[in-house]
């Protein structure tokens, strides 16, 4: 299936990790990245969310955190030079 995304910035190449396509379901992927793309950060603290939102035009990575209907934690970084979007789980890191 491809998707198609608009958003507040370039998402690059988006990849996952082992650890997510084992465990996230496709619809918690899509979901959280459509989330991501339009600057709706997630589960983060209100400081990551400020930072983020300077970053989008500000030349830094972008992270978000979400938690799958089956309760499982996982991040989404865009590199700073929007080249690659990356889901991946924090134990991944």
């Amino acid at each position: 299936m491809i998707h198609r995304f608009v958003g507040k910035f370039s998402l690059g190449q988006v990849v996952a990790t082992p650890g997510v396509m084992g465990s996230i379901s496709e619809d918690d992927r899509v979901s959280a990245l459509t989330r991501h793309h339009n600057g709706d950060w997630g589960e983060l603290p209100e400081e990551d969310k400020v930072h983020n939102n300077k970053a989008i035009s500000g030349g830094s990575r972008l992270l978000s955190a979400y938690t799958s209907q089956e309760g499982i934690r996982f991040w989404i970084i865009t590199e700073w030079d929007r080249s690659v979007t990356t889901f991946l789980l924090p134990v991944e890191y």
